[in-house]
């Protein structure tokens, strides 16, 4: 049986149709079954601990039909978004092309290859190797097909469709004053260059209307008294449609949006979005779900955007690794603020060089024009593995470091170290911004230290700008302790860190950025830590994105100072032995109420975390009034804690 292609609607010249269906997928022992796209075999061995998911290579194989097309005007092309790690594609028993990376675009023309009916077999491969990123870090390399594969038909003059997964056409802007001009290059194939095929671009704003319109390869389009894209207060688009025209015909069409925006980093004062300084602060976030691994859905997606919305982050790190195309484009919509990056991680391999440059090509051409993106990524933690290939690692640093620059003039580089790199190990002064990945009061004593860490920089590298690219401490939902300590996993020194870390920020607002770590709960196969295996537990929702901690909430008040809320801390703590308790409100509201089996305990005025001290009964009825907004719980007094409430004693390993 062929498989079923579900048609989408997509520009009037070109036809996509996905090929999702009527798979079948061989296992490791053998096995063959029915599967539908997207797909990963390590959906569950992935994420139950023990570093043991099974990595190597497997078969993915199906039927097509030949789509219908004219051969004399048309060619078809297959459309792969990600396949993890490694692809070799087989049509009709032909390999017609081979993909080393798992998180980015690429394409085949097999208009010639082929047949009324097509037998297509990828062999998938995430096995471990020195040459093909990411193969040490800490989270789970899901192996499968895990996003669409489409069969694209369009005209044999065409935009270019080639060049490492590109949309065919880029854009930069300028902004005069109120004016700006919008630079458009579109790339044409070589069919089209030699039928002399020319090219019209418009610019259209968000209600459809035509703004400017050019004819030729390379344009500029004046837009007068220019609609800024504006992060999160009024992230606006316009559109750029480019239309190839052959003997006066239309025959190929493409389009993106387009967000014309100035930004900039400061030592000083840190980011600036259109001449105006613009704090930014936010979360990591990884691509993947419980029970379900990266083979996730755009409602998911749609999820997780929302989630970040609410707690009031106006930037994500997009970690660590090219996202899905879709999660870029709603970063674009929102006004979400982006660092992209490659999987140039943890260690650099002997013959991983090629793979890196492949893969930061493939990143800045397909996500060129995304307006969100202001920075490029071009390792994390790489010094983690010590000194091995250091001379060849820094090398490596410097050739991706002007790699960026050639590609993309526009936007700086950055990198993420490592807490023990140290303020001046080189690897820190290649890039144009430099990240930190410090756990100070977490993995090492002390959360003062970072305070102490933060001004030793500034003062050896006054002029070289700053920000905290992971940060955090374990936190789970259902650990509780009375004197809670760093390595207890608790709720409690959860937020007692987070407390620590959004006051510390605050002092130093020359800092760029500062990206919590993670937003969710995410699978790390090699952990066993909390008392779940196969888990990162320092997120501020859990995996299953049902549950928000309460550090959700402290950061909420601290971020998002539009959605009115009050929030009182420690429901989860609901077995309470010790009489003296201090309750905690998170809030952005400015005055708070608590209330003690329905007597006022106090009122108290100022900003985003209150703390009020009682004395336990028997059983107590808790409320909070802030305004017209309350929340509430019940917490007993008991002799004697839940022994579950700590973390069980046994063997706990880190994914290092």
């Amino acid at each position: 049986m062929c498989a079923t292609m579900h048609k989408r609607k997509e520009l009037s010249m070109r036809r996509i149709e996905k090929l999702m269906k009527g798979w079948s997928f061989t296992d490791q022992t053998g096995n063959r079954q029915a599967v539908e796209l997207p797909h990963t075999w390590n959906a569950k061995d992935g994420q139950d601990g023990g570093n043991d998911y099974w990595r190597g290579t497997l078969v993915y194989d199906n039927q097509f039909a030949k789509p219908e097309f004219d051969a004399e005007k048309e060619c078809v092309y297959l459309q792969f978004h990600g396949v993890n790690a490694s692809a070799k594609v087989m049509l009709n028993g032909k390999e017609v092309v081979a993909h080393d990376g798992g998180y980015s675009t690429f394409r085949v023309d097999v208009t010639k290859d082929l047949q009324e009916n097509n037998q297509i077999k990828i062999e998938v491969d995430n096995s471990v190797n020195d040459r093909v990123y990411p193969q040490k870090a800490d989270f789970t390399f899901y192996g499968g097909i895990y996003r669409d594969i489409e069969i694209l038909v369009v005209s044999k003059e065409h935009f270019d469709l080639d060049y490492y997964g590109g949309p065919g056409m880029k854009y930069e802007t300028e902004v005069d004053g109120k004016d700006a001009t919008v630079k458009v290059s579109t790339y044409i194939n070589k069919a089209a260059k030699e039928a002399k095929a020319k090219v019209v671009v418009e610019l259209l704003d968000a209600e459809g209307n035509l703004v400017a319109e050019e004819e030729g390869t390379e344009v500029e389009l004046s837009v007068p008294n220019v609609h800024l894209w504006d992060g999160l207060e009024d992230p606006y688009l316009y559109q750029i449609k480019a239309v190839l025209m052959k003997n006066g015909k239309e025959v190929d069409e493409i389009s993106c949006n387009c967000g014309v925006r100035t930004f900039e980093f400061s030592p000083k004062d840190g980011f600036h979005l259109n001449g105006r300084p613009y704090p930014l602060h936010g979360a990591s976030r990884h691509q993947d779900f419980k029970g379900i691994g990266n083979a996730i859905s755009k409602e998911q997606h749609d999820r997780d955007m929302e989630l970040l919305r609410e707690v009031g982050a106006n930037t994500i790190r997009l970690a660590h690794y090219q996202h899905d195309q879709y999660f870029y484009d709603l970063c674009d919509k929102v006004g979400m603020i982006v660092w992209a990056e490659i999987p140039y991680i943890s260690e650099h391999l002997a013959n991983g060089n090629e793979n890196t440059i492949s893969q930061m090509k493939e990143l800045i051409i397909q996500n060129y024009n995304h307006p969100s993106i202001v920075m490029w990524g071009v390792s994390n933690e790489i010094t983690i593995s010590g000194r091995r290939y250091k001379k060849q690692m820094l090398e490596n640093h410097r050739v991706l470091n002007d790699l960026c620059h050639k590609m993309d003039p526009t936007r700086p580089t950055t990198l993420a170290c490592y807490a023990m790199c140290l303020h001046w190990n080189p690897v820190a002064h290649i890039t144009d911004l430099v990240g930190w990945n410090l756990y100070l009061g977490w993995y090492v004593p002390f959360l003062w230290l970072n305070d102490l860490w933060i001004r030793l920089w500034h003062f050896l590298y006054p002029n070289r700008c700053l920000c905290y690219s992971e940060y955090g401490a374990e936190g789970m939902p259902n650990l509780h302790s009375k004197h809670p300590k760093r390595g207890d996993n608790s709720e409690e020194y959860h937020t007692k860190y987070h407390e620590y870390m959004l006051e510390c920020f605050k002092r130093y607002p020359y800092m760029w950025a500062h990206y919590y770590w993670n937003m969710f709960d995410f699978a790390a196969d090699a952990r066993n830590q909390g008392g779940e295996p196969g888990m990162n537990h320092k997120g501020m929702i859990t995996f299953d994105r049902k549950l928000k901690k309460d550090v959700f909430y402290l950061y909420k008040a601290y971020w998002n100072k539009k959605d009115k809320f009050v929030y009182l801390a420690g429901k989860r703590y609901e077995y309470r032995s010790a009489v003296n308790q201090t309750m905690t409100i998170y809030s952005n509201l400015d005055e708070v109420s608590l209330y003690h089996n329905g007597k006022l305990v106090g009122t108290q005025k100022g900003e985003n975390v209150f703390k009020f001290d009682i004395m336990l009964e028997a059983e107590n009825k808790l409320e909070v009034k802030a305004g017209d907004y309350t929340d509430s719980c019940v917490i007993y007094k008991v002799d004697k804690e839940k022994p579950e409430y700590r973390l069980a004693k046994g063997d706990s390993s880190n994914w290092m």
